[in-house]
C-alpha cells in the first residue's frame, strides 16, 4: 500500500504536515507532497485529518 495526495483537491491547508508523526509531508507550491513515501508507517494520521478528504492509502 501507498499514500497518495489528490493535487486536484489538496487545498494546501498543512493539517498533515502538522499531523504526520514522522514529518514525511511538507508544502511544495501551496500543495502537500510527501518527501519519502517508503518511509510511512501508514498510521492513517493525515488521512483522518484532511478537511476534504484529498489523502488516501
Amino acid at each position: 500500500m501507498s499514500i497518495k495526495i489528490d493535487q486536484a483537491t489538496c487545498i494546501g491547508c498543512g493539517t498533515c504536515v502538522d499531523t504526520c508523526p514522522l514529518e514525511l509531508i511538507d508544502l511544495a507550491d501551496g500543495m502537500a507532497v510527501i518527501n519519502d513515501e517508503d518511509a510511512c508507517i501508514e498510521c492513517g494520521a493525515c488521512v483522518n485529518s484532511c478537511p476534504l478528504e484529498s489523502i488516501t492509502l
